[in-house]
C-alpha cells in the first residue's frame, strides 16, 4: 500500500468516518440481516441477500479506510513555505495560451475536491507545478495536450 500524505484535519475526518461506520452503520446492517433471517427461508430472501451484500461492501470500505490511515503521513504545516510549490500550497497560475487565471490548492490524493479547487498531488497539473517558483513557466502534459502555465503566486 502506498504512503498517503494528509493534513491533521484530513486524518481526523478519516478516523471519524471509520468510527461512524463501525459504531453506527455496522450495527444497522447486522440488525437488517437479523430481521431478514427472522422472515424464514433464506434461499429466496432478497432482503437477506441485499443486507449481506451491504455488509460486505461496508466491511470492504472500513478495511480500505483503515489501510489508508495506517499508511498515512501527517504533513507538518509549520514546515511549509512559499519559496516553491509544495503540497498544501495554494497556487495561482496563468494559462499562457489564453491568459486564463486559475487557483488551486495542492492536497493529498485522499483530500482532493475539485469543487473546492483542491487538486490531488498526483494529477498532471500538480506534478508539473511542484518544486517550481513564482515567475517560472512550466509545461504540463495534460490529456488535452502540452499546456504552458506561469506561476503567478504561491500562498497557504
Amino acid at each position: 500500500m502506498a504512503i498517503t500524505y494528509m493534513t491533521k484535519e484530513g486524518y481526523k475526518k478519516k478516523m471519524e468516518e471509520i468510527a461512524y461506520l463501525e459504531t453506527v452503520k455496522r450495527p444497522e446492517i447486522s440488525r437488517a440481516i437479523a430481521e431478514a433471517r427472522d422472515k424464514g427461508d433464506l434461499s429466496e430472501n432478497a432482503e437477506y441477500d441485499a443486507a449481506k451484500e451491504a455488509q460486505g461492501m461496508l466491511e470492504m470500505k472500513i478495511s480500505q479506510l483503515k489501510d489508508l490511515v495506517a499508511n498515512a503521513r501527517i504533513l507538518d504545516e509549520t514546515k511549509l513555505n512559499c519559496d516553491e510549490v509544495q503540497i498544501l500550497n495554494k497556487v495561482k497560475i496563468k494559462n499562457i495560451a489564453n491568459g486564463m487565471m486559475m487557483e488551486y490548492t495542492i492536497v493529498a490524493d485522499s483530500e482532493a475536491n475539485l469543487r473546492e479547487k483542491k487538486i490531488a498531488s498526483s494529477t498532471p497539473i500538480a506534478q508539473g507545478l511542484l518544486g517550481h517558483k513564482v515567475g517560472e513557466v512550466v509545461e504540463i502534459k495534460a490529456p488535452a495536450g502540452l499546456m504552458k502555465f506561469e506561476i503567478i503566486e504561491i500562498s497557504f
